[in-house]
Protein backbone atom coordinates (compact mmCIF):
# COMPACT_ATOMS: atom_id res chain seq x y z
CA UNK A 1 0.00 0.00 0.00
CA UNK A 2 2.98 2.30 0.23
CA UNK A 3 3.16 2.42 -3.56
CA UNK A 4 -0.49 3.41 -3.69
CA UNK A 5 0.08 6.28 -1.27
CA UNK A 6 3.18 7.32 -3.22
CA UNK A 7 1.25 7.38 -6.49
CA UNK A 8 -1.59 9.35 -4.88
CA UNK A 9 1.00 12.03 -4.12
CA UNK A 10 3.09 11.72 -7.25
CA UNK A 11 0.31 11.90 -9.85
CA UNK A 12 -0.98 15.34 -8.77
CA UNK A 13 2.55 16.73 -8.65
CA UNK A 14 3.23 15.51 -12.18
CA UNK A 15 -0.10 16.89 -13.39
CA UNK A 16 0.68 20.30 -11.92
CA UNK A 17 4.15 20.20 -13.44
CA UNK A 18 2.66 19.42 -16.86
CA UNK A 19 0.36 22.43 -16.62
CA UNK A 20 -2.97 20.93 -15.60
CA UNK A 21 -5.28 23.25 -13.65
CA UNK A 22 -5.35 23.11 -9.88
CA UNK A 23 -9.02 22.08 -9.87
CA UNK A 24 -8.37 19.26 -12.34
CA UNK A 25 -5.40 18.06 -10.34
CA UNK A 26 -7.40 18.15 -7.09
CA UNK A 27 -10.24 16.16 -8.69
CA UNK A 28 -7.82 13.59 -10.03
CA UNK A 29 -6.13 13.28 -6.63
CA UNK A 30 -9.47 12.78 -4.87
CA UNK A 31 -10.59 10.18 -7.41
CA UNK A 32 -7.32 8.29 -7.20
CA UNK A 33 -7.47 8.33 -3.41
CA UNK A 34 -11.05 7.02 -3.44
CA UNK A 35 -10.18 4.17 -5.82
CA UNK A 36 -7.12 3.28 -3.75
CA UNK A 37 -9.18 3.20 -0.54
CA UNK A 38 -11.87 1.02 -2.14
CA UNK A 39 -9.25 -1.42 -3.44
CA UNK A 40 -7.68 -1.62 0.00
CA UNK A 41 -11.04 -2.44 1.61
CA UNK A 42 -11.77 -5.12 -0.99
CA UNK A 43 -8.31 -6.63 -0.61
CA UNK A 44 -8.67 -6.87 3.17
CA UNK A 45 -12.09 -8.50 2.85
CA UNK A 46 -10.71 -10.98 0.36
CA UNK A 47 -7.77 -11.86 2.62
CA UNK A 48 -10.06 -12.26 5.64
CA UNK A 49 -12.36 -14.55 3.64
CA UNK A 50 -9.42 -16.63 2.46
CA UNK A 51 -8.20 -17.04 6.03
CA UNK A 52 -11.66 -18.09 7.21
CA UNK A 53 -11.97 -20.74 4.49
CA UNK A 54 -8.50 -22.22 4.96
CA UNK A 55 -8.58 -22.30 8.77
CA UNK A 56 -9.01 -25.82 10.17
CA UNK A 57 -12.16 -26.32 12.24
CA UNK A 58 -11.61 -26.22 15.98
CA UNK A 59 -13.40 -27.85 18.85
CA UNK A 60 -14.42 -31.38 19.63
CA UNK A 61 -17.56 -31.29 17.51
CA UNK A 62 -15.52 -31.23 14.31
CA UNK A 63 -13.33 -34.25 14.95
CA UNK A 64 -13.41 -37.26 12.68
CA UNK A 65 -14.89 -40.48 14.07
CA UNK A 66 -12.30 -42.87 15.55
CA UNK A 67 -12.34 -45.29 12.61
CA UNK A 68 -12.23 -42.57 9.94
CA UNK A 69 -8.51 -42.04 10.12
CA UNK A 70 -6.44 -44.42 8.06
CA UNK A 71 -2.80 -45.23 7.81
CA UNK A 72 -0.33 -46.79 10.16
CA UNK A 73 0.99 -50.35 10.32
CA UNK A 74 -1.30 -51.68 12.98
CA UNK A 75 -1.90 -55.40 12.95
CA UNK A 76 -5.19 -56.74 14.13
CA UNK A 77 -5.71 -59.99 16.05
CA UNK A 78 -6.53 -62.02 12.98
CA UNK A 79 -3.70 -60.67 10.79
CA UNK A 80 -1.02 -63.23 9.91
CA UNK A 81 2.45 -62.38 11.11
CA UNK A 82 5.08 -62.63 8.50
Amino acid sequence: MRWAAFSCLLVPVVLLWCGTSLAGTAGTALGLTAVTAACRVLLRRSEAGARAVSAPPRGRHHRAPPGARGGGRHRGKNTPVG
